[in-house]
């Protein structure tokens, strides 16, 4: 009888009460100051590493081989025969290519489907939620693995940030452009390229007409049918709650989650950021 473990990474800030419900197996990132090392939402919270990101940006480091290797270990032993794995964007981190080399090694004791998801965050959790209810259900290995593909198609993410400084600094620009818009106090759109990095999507003028195109682009796709909505932040959190209270109320919203982005991935946009993710229904 086949046992299917369920694998994404801390990016992903998937709040514990999924973690329990559906037994989520996390790999974390570590977050470097020169101080010293710290696991990615375990011995240090998002709010310290905002609250000190004036005096020093950290940087961080991607799950190892040998730490991809070092779960499959665990899971054999406790007798899980495959493994669906999805982590961060391959266009963001090379996290993806670390759970790929490992699962080679152990490819003759636990199948593994390792999913590209493009996105990130909560938007990754969506996905993440989803696939747990079919393992919890019984779902066949290969079943649930043609459905993810899908359950990627569903998902729309979208994000602002007030300055494109710490992207350029994280190396994570991508396809975002930023130069006299800085000047101009112009806010870039921004959603994920079908390589897996950043682009831009619109350009406004302003925070306020940043903050009106998040919920009008939300709400255009709940206006088609029912959705799943996420809302995450850095320290925007009046932003994210007032965001929060428009989208909750819309009809066709049918889950809202309402939370922080991971200091692994603060670090990278920013804290004043501003994030919604639709999963259509």
């Amino acid at each position: 009888m086949s046992k299917i473990a369920l694998i994404t990474d801390s990016t992903c800030g998937l709040p514990k009460e999924y973690v329990d419900k559906y037994n989520v197996h996390i790999v974390n990132l570590k977050i470097i100051y020169k101080s010293g090392e710290y696991i990615d939402g375990v011995n240090i919270t998002a709010d310290e590493v905002y609250s000190k990101i004036e005096e020093e940006l950290p940087t961080t480091s991607m799950p190892s081989v040998q730490d991809a290797c070092d779960l499959y270990d665990k899971l054999i032993s406790e007798g899980y025969t495959h493994a669906i794995v999805l982590p961060i964007s391959s266009g963001l981190s090379g996290t993806i290519n670390s759970f790929r080399l490992a699962s080679e090694q152990y490819d003759d004791k636990i199948t593994s489907f390792i999913f590209d998801t493009k996105i990130l965050s909560m938007a990754v959790g969506l996905i993440v939620i989803e696939v747990g209810k079919m393992i919890n259900n019984g779902e066949n290995f290969d079943v649930i693995c043609k459905a993810i593909p899908t359950l990627r198609e569903r998902v729309n993410m979208y994000f602002t940030v007030d300055t494109l400084e710490y992207l350029i600094k994280g190396g994570r620009i991508g396809k975002v452009t930023g130069g006299i818009g800085e000047l101009l106090n112009l806010k870039p759109i921004i959603t994920m390229a079908d390589d897996g990095s950043y682009t831009n999507f619109a350009k406004v003028r302003g925070s306020k007409q940043a903050f009106n195109k998040l919920v009008k682009l939300a709400t255009e796709i709940l206006d088609r049918g029912r959705g799943k909505v996420i809302i995450m932040t850095g320290t925007m959190k009046e932003e994210a709650e007032a965001l929060k209270s428009i989208l909750e109320k819309h009809q066709n919203t049918i889950f809202m989650h309402c939370g922080t982005i991971t200091p692994a991935v603060g670090i990278h946009s920013g804290p004043r950021l501003l994030a919604v993710a639709v999963m259509e229904e």
